[in-house]
């Protein structure tokens, strides 16, 4: 098995990873673009996530990444409301890959 196809594995972990990070995620999008908040908080609580809603997640998790390892003249500001690992972008990534999110 490679790295990408290990990456890609789901994990019991992912669940609980995504439900930690999609209410911050949630809220942050409430702020930019209230009409995409609620249209992403509905199908959240129906258990699934719009494409377009999916595709924002995986792009807000992919920015939001805080603990990279950089120190702190290199890297992102980590007193953000959430650490975010690389790791948690992979949970992300195949949590939304599991639910049939392509992105």
């Amino acid at each position: 098995m490679t790295d990408n196809e290990q990456d890609r594995k789901p994990s019991p972990d992912d669940a609980r990873i995504v439900e930690r990070l999609v209410p911050i995620w949630l809220e942050e999008t409430q702020r930019h673009d209230p009409d995409a908040a609620h249209r992403a908080r509905d199908g959240w609580r129906e258990g699934s996530l719009p494409p377009d809603s999916a595709r924002d997640l995986a792009h807000w998790v992919t920015a939001r990444i805080t603990d990279t390892a950089f120190n702190e003249d290199e890297g992102p500001d980590v007193n953000g409301p959430a650490r975010i690992t690389p790791a948690d972008k992979s949970a992300v990534l195949r949590w939304l890959d599991d639910h049939g999110h392509t992105v």
